[in-house]
């Protein structure tokens, strides 16, 4: 394992950034593409600003998977994690090969995880960028997660801390 000490949020961005583009365009030269996941929050904007700033990424060549969303809210509200790929990713970088965003807004949820699973089980994922929540979560699967799931996408209910962490880092009001 290699672990990397940054003087800061923008240094780190930017130290992920360059190996996350190192990531992609290997995946690239190798396969002809790549397939990544992103997630969201405070802890990506500092990578993605610097990473849709990376030059010599072919984002024609890029799937790009959505890691996670809350359930009935639309894109439109301010803490929907497809407005959030939207600004920060998908408008910022020349048109990718495709984009698969969760619909949180969708009636049924589960129908939704289904739709993608469907798809994102004709991918090898070549990158993944994951932050890890305050509680240990990894895309909402707050500890204790099930790990006997194969499914890529599942419902699951935010616990106490979660919720809390997600008020305190102003994605909602109350």
């Amino acid at each position: 394992m290699r672990i990397e000490i940054s003087l800061n949020r923008g240094e780190l961005g930017e130290s992920a950034a360059k190996e996350a583009a190192r990531m992609i365009t290997r995946a690239i030269h190798e396969q002809g593409y790549a397939s990544i996941v992103l997630a969201t929050g405070a802890s990506q904007f500092e990578v993605l600003h610097h990473l849709v700033n990376h030059p010599g990424v072919d984002w024609s060549r890029v799937t790009m998977f959505h890691l996670d969303e809350y359930v009935g809210i639309t894109e439109e509200h301010p803490a929907s994690f497809r407005k959030y790929l939207m600004d920060r990713f998908i408008r910022k970088v020349p048109a990718l090969r495709a984009y698969h965003l969760i619909d949180g807004g969708r009636l049924e949820p589960r129908e939704e995880c289904g739709r993608l699973n469907g798809i994102i089980s004709g991918f090898r994922i070549d990158l993944a960028m994951v932050g890890i929540g305050e509680n240990g979560h990894l895309a909402f699967n707050d500890p204790p997660a099930d790990f006997d799931t194969d499914a890529p996408y599942i419902l699951v209910e935010l616990d106490e801390p979660c919720r809390r962490q997600q008020l305190g880092e102003g994605w909602f009001h109350t």
